[in-house]
């Protein structure tokens, strides 16, 4: 699932502009323009990072980030202001900020900016694969579309987890059931045929290839 952010800032079009780059990097992003539009958001649970303007119409940032930490969440927050100030950054550091920026600034800097704070507070999260625009969570062994689950059988799962984790390679029949179904299957390498052609159809956008008179591979 998409990282949440949520974008307080009372300028409409670099509001616009943050949420744009953002997006363009996989977020999803929730855009407000007032102290009190985004007051009435503090109390999200899925929001995982704010960014917000120090000045914002009668209150500031700062209010802000108090009514994020009543809520008793440790969510990451990057403060941006156009004041330069020390004062401002050590404030913002008390109050329990993860990052500050002065405006101008550039987009670019801002999502690695964020990617970094990302990264750092929710390391210890599960990882997705990303394969031709599906999402698997190994250890939960789901595979989401779009954040639409499919389900798939315990040797469909199996399958594919072997051609992800051997992508480029190709592999015979015989070589599969070795892999996937190890020593417990007897029968008929027509199983192998069988269960891709249920993959192919889940997974319509997977890149499988046929090696004719051979085998298959991902990629």
């Amino acid at each position: 699932m998409k990282k949440v952010i949520c974008v307080v800032e009372d300028e409409k079009d670099l509001n616009e502009l943050v949420k744009r780059y953002l997006e363009k990097e996989g977020y999803e992003v929730r855009s407000y323009y007032t102290y009190e539009q985004a007051s009435m958001h503090t109390v999200d649970d899925d929001v995982h990072l704010w960014i917000l303007d120090i000045m914002l119409d009668d209150k500031s940032g700062f209010d802000l980030i108090e009514e994020i930490r009543l809520q008793g969440k440790d969510i990451p927050v990057i403060f941006m202001s156009a004041r330069d100030k020390e004062f401002d950054r050590i404030i913002g550091l008390e109050k329990g900020s993860d990052d500050y920026i002065t405006k101008p600034f550039s987009p670019k800097e801002l999502v690695l900016r964020v990617n970094n704070v990302i990264k750092r507070t929710y390391k210890t999260e599960n990882t997705r694969i990303q394969i031709d625009s599906y999402e698997l969570d190994e250890e939960q062994r789901k595979v989401f579309d779009n954040d639409k689950e499919i389900d798939l059988t315990t040797k469909e799962f199996d399958l594919l987890m072997m051609f992800i984790r051997n992508k480029g390679m190709a592999f015979s029949r015989e070589k599969i059931l070795e892999l996937v179904w190890e020593d417990n299957y007897f029968g008929s390498d027509r199983v192998v045929d069988d269960t891709l052609r249920r993959l192919r159809k889940k997974l319509p956008k997977l890149h499988i290839h046929t090696i004719y008179g051979y085998g298959y591979r991902l990629g």
